[in-house]
């Protein structure tokens, strides 16, 4: 079992699990993600890793309820337990293996959209913690669904806010504040960018037209975190790829979006995941994620 310390409500529903994780705690980087299960016949839930604390032994995960699985989650509190949590699972972030005066001479760019600023803040974290500035654009609908604001602005060089309803600062999609930063003056050599999967691919297509390398999360559409499902199967580029052994980051310029959308939506359905197997045959699922894919 696995001890919640820490509980808290960030919106109406969407939770903070401060957990005693040592194993994943010593091992984890940032980008990396971990399967957690309320109870021992409960849903295996992948959950990107929101910030972790090596010499505390904890790991601290947001979840948004969207499902049975995370439904039991929202009445836990400190001093509750969760039956598994396993990790850490994922490749880290592409930046943990690029040498830190390479990075400083980057002008890094992060967008988040809803949950995704969850996953963004330890990348950012652990590049503020290694004397990298990094620009935060954070989206969300409304004012009231904006989550972790005070931990991003402490590790951000600059941090913008928008919201599409402009509740609280900007209004506007999260690629009009791009726009409008370039038309500033302001150039980036990278951007990093989790979100939502229509958010993702807005991104890209307008970080294309300034020829800015994009890199995307794809922790979304993942459902089981082992490969064996297939339910995160994407192309990217003239590749099949599993979002949970190959990635979760991957080019957002070599991304299928609209393959990977359409896809999500058909295996939702116990048909649409009999189909689906039916018609890829053996590149419906990653494997153990050492053989590529089946590629």
């Amino acid at each position: 079992m696995y001890s919640i310390l820490e509980a808290r409500e960030l919106t109406d529903s969407i939770y903070e699990f401060v957990v005693k994780a040592p194993n994943v705690a010593a091992n984890c980087e940032p980008g990396q993600f971990v399967i957690v299960r309320t109870h021992e016949d409960s849903e295996r839930i992948p959950l990107t890793i929101c910030d972790f604390d090596r010499e505390k032994e904890t790991i601290t995960i947001v979840v948004q309820i969207i499902g049975a699985g995370t439904y039991m989650m929202k009445d836990l509190k400190a001093g509750d337990a969760f039956a598994d949590f396993v990790g850490p699972l994922g490749r880290p972030s592409e930046l943990i293996e690029t040498p830190i005066d390479e990075l400083k001479k980057k002008r890094i760019l992060f967008v988040a959209g809803g949950l995704g600023t969850a996953p963004v803040y330890p990348q950012v974290k652990w590049l503020h913690e290694h004397g990298v500035d990094a620009d935060v654009i954070v989206g969300a609908k409304t004012q009231s669904l904006l989550i972790m604001e005070k931990e991003m602005a402490a590790v951000a060089g600059n941090l913008y806010i928008t919201t599409d309803d402009g509740s609280y600062q900007r209004q506007g999609m999260v690629t009009k504040v791009i726009e409008d930063l370039y038309n500033e003056g302001k150039e980036y050599d990278l951007c990093v960018t989790i979100g939502p999967m229509i958010m993702m691919k807005f991104v890209c297509l307008m970080t294309k037209k300034y020829n800015l390398k994009t890199i995307v999360s794809m922790n979304p559409i993942m459902v089981d975190g082992t490969g064996m499902c297939g339910a995160c199967r994407l192309t990217v580029g003239d590749q099949v790829k599993f979002a949970c052994v190959d990635g979760p980051e991957f080019d957002g310029h070599l991304v299928n979006f609209d393959e990977a959308m359409k896809r999500q939506q058909i295996y939702k359905t116990a048909e649409g995941r009999a189909y689906l197997k039916a018609k890829e045959g053996d590149t419906h699922h990653g494997g153990c994620g050492n053989c590529g894919g089946n590629e």
